[in-house]
């Protein structure tokens, strides 16, 4: 069986939306934040960055989202529900949309949430950069999803689970006031069943 650790608020959750989306057996530790939004130590003990998520699978300890949601679709994904597609220009869409939400979509909401903390006056230069990026990538999610659903269309796929986290992130970062679609992207995925499963059992 799987075991999640998962953190309480943040990312790790959508990991268990994939997870519940699988219909996968799996335990369930929790963790609490520290009261600088930190994990606590004892995810060190488990993996050496003291991160989450992290799973462990027959004695084996995964890491970092991307791989996590990999090896989920890969190993456990009996009818490809979530398998990137065969064609080579749409692959290359859903690779790019899957590997976004890691690299380019999350750096400057991560600014944003850390400038959220600093008392005034905060940093000119790096809160001009931030809010011109988070701009940046708000825009183009928008414009990209259009009146579709789903990132990529009518059906979830698996970039939507990091996609909805950053959109998430940008809403709790009040970010999302200039971008309906994407308040309707959020509140339409966090509806979808297995992501209330996941929120009932994780709290978060």
């Amino acid at each position: 069986m799987i075991t999640v650790h998962h953190l309480r608020v943040g990312r790790p959750l959508f990991t268990l939306w994939l997870i519940e989306e699988l219909g996968l057996d799996y335990s369930l530790k929790i963790y609490d934040r520290n009261d600088m939004g930190r994990a606590p130590s004892e995810l060190k003990a488990v993996h050496p960055l003291g991160k989450s998520p992290v799973i462990e699978d027959d004695g084996h300890v995964i890491a970092e989202s991307g791989a996590i949601a990999m090896h989920l679709i890969e190993n456990y994904d009996a009818n490809g529900r979530f398998a990137p597609p065969t064609e080579k220009f749409a692959r290359a869409s859903w690779y790019q949309w899957f590997h976004y939400t890691e690299a380019s979509a999350f750096a400057p909401l991560l600014i944003t949430l850390l400038l959220s903390r600093e008392q005034e006056p905060k940093p000119q230069l790096l809160s001009m950069f931030a809010q011109s990026e988070v701009t940046l990538q708000l825009d183009y999610i928008a414009q990209s999803l259009g009146e579709q659903a789903f990132i990529l269309g009518d059906q979830l796929t698996l970039p939507d689970f990091g996609l909805s986290y950053i959109c998430q992130m940008a809403s709790r970062l009040k970010q999302l006031d200039d971008h309906p679609t994407l308040r309707a992207y959020v509140e339409r995925n966090v509806a979808e069943p297995a992501f209330v499963r996941a929120l009932g059992k994780a709290g978060g």
